[in-house]
């Protein structure tokens, strides 16, 4: 039987979107071949008729993930453009610290395992990563002269960046709840900090 490039293209996404959960949940060493395809709903060959190897399907999977992100802060920024910080500040340490793991953020749950990928992994993760930096970026307040003086706006993209994906790893390996959503507290304030200087409660 021959499927047409549609039913290809929705079978790709479907994989793709399932090796995600997975890999996030389970780690990039946790995460068979067997539990791929079951979590697409595919069978081993039809897995390997869209990836060469696990690697493959681990980089798209990162390259997907990241991509997302980038494209929510996107939107936000068009839809909100004066508190789409605030917005995405909340739900990433809210909804992204509390839902399944495998629904979580590629950014903190999957940049570990690209610490330990190989170099085409890792360049194709840097790029999307450049990417995002530069759209969270372009959405800061503009900083006081004082302030400008110090950081520039790639720089306090890049500490919004790993301040969120850093306290959403700490809060989430906590066993208490509380001290769990005590850290995401904290973590938004300085998030909002670095994001506002000239108004840190983003008011």
């Amino acid at each position: 039987m021959r499927y047409s490039a549609e039913h290809k293209q929705e079978t790709r996404s479907r994989v793709i979107a399932a090796a995600g959960q997975v890999f996030r949940k389970e780690g990039y060493g946790g995460a068979g071949i067997d539990a791929l395809t079951k979590a697409a709903g595919v069978t081993n060959g039809a897995f390997y008729g869209h990836f060469k190897s696990k690697v493959e399907a681990f980089r798209t999977a990162v390259v997907e993930g990241l991509e997302e992100l980038r494209q929510a802060v996107l939107t936000l920024r068009e839809n909100q453009a004066k508190d789409w910080l605030q917005t995405f500040a909340s739900y990433y340490l809210g909804y992204k610290r509390t839902c399944d793991l495998g629904d979580s953020c590629t950014l903190p749950s999957l940049s570990p395992d690209v610490m330990r990928a190989d170099e085409e992994t890792r360049d194709a993760y840097t790029a999307v990563l450049r990417k995002l930096i530069a759209d969270v970026a372009a959405g800061l307040q503009e900083a006081s002269k004082a302030d400008a003086n110090e950081t520039t706006a790639e720089d306090r993209a890049i500490i919004l960046l790993a301040t969120l994906s850093g306290g959403v790893t700490l809060a989430r390996a906590v066993s208490d709840p509380a001290l769990s959503s005590h850290i995401a507290q904290v973590i938004e304030r300085a998030a909002l900090a670095t994001g506002n200087p000239s108004n840190p409660q983003g008011g």
